[in-house]
């Protein structure tokens, strides 16, 4: 379940917000930091973004390799279809 935050900005003329310092701190977002934007029914929702695997689609043990995103298991099993 969501919970307010109690802030409310308004969206300027290039479509951007503001996250306030308060949240960014509590969040650890830094600027730069990749941020998904997520859509559940009438919600918008922003995540810090974590990389994942492009066939399970886990986010653990995740790494990169020619732009695309594994994650270990993956990459072993991948490894032993070579035998």
């Amino acid at each position: 379940m969501m919970k307010p935050a109690g802030v409310v900005r308004k969206v300027d003329q290039l479509g951007r917000i503001v996250l306030p310092k308060s949240l960014r701190k509590r969040y650890q977002m830094n600027e730069g930091d990749p941020v998904e934007i997520l859509v559940q029914g009438d919600h918008i929702i922003l995540e810090r973004y974590r990389p994942r695997c492009v066939f399970c689609g886990s986010m653990d043990n995740v790494c990169e390799f020619k732009e695309r995103y594994l994650c270990s298991a993956c990459l072993t099993e991948m490894k032993q279809l070579r035998r």
